[in-house]
């Protein structure tokens, strides 16, 4: 593969919020830039409640980098699923002085209609875990919980 470039850039609004873009990011129906606003969480001073944080955005590209990257394997292995979802919760704290993300949990749960591939399931979201380029790009623990459900 050759090397991807991604754009992103950020704009103060006020207090401790801005606003997040990517021009390479446009919405469909009206051709304008797709934007997020982005503040400092409420757990640190001047922080700002329901607004995305660079934490929950990081917390985020690791769940829905497991999520895109299991949809191209299972994609590519024929494996058929009915839903997936998968929560997360990222582990803020403060190590040797610094405040880090020590830790992501994932939570995936994946819905099939063939017991006989619970098994396999797993393996594949197991091989997703690691091959998934957000967490091969950081220093954070992953830990994952999954759970195969069967739709009757």
């Amino acid at each position: 593969m050759e090397k991807h470039t991604y754009i992103v850039n950020v704009k103060w609004t006020q207090d401790r919020k801005g606003i997040m873009c990517s021009p390479e990011l446009k919405n469909n129906e009206t051709g304008e830039t797709n934007c997020l606003e982005v503040a400092t969480p409420p757990e640190f001073p001047g922080g700002m409640p329901s607004i995305w944080s660079p934490e929950h955005l990081f917390t985020a590209a690791v769940c829905s980098c497991l999520m895109t990257t299991f949809l191209a394997i299972a994609e590519f292995s024929k494996l058929d699923y009915v839903s997936f979802k998968c929560d997360s919760k990222g582990i803020l704290e403060k190590v040797d002085g610094k405040y880090l993300i020590s830790e992501i949990l994932l939570f995936p749960e994946i819905v099939i209609t063939d017991a006989s591939k619970s098994d396999r399931m797993k393996r594949v979201v197991e091989k997703a875990k690691k091959a998934c380029l957000i967490s091969n790009s950081i220093t954070s623990k992953i830990t994952m919980e999954v759970k195969i459900s069967v739709q009757n």
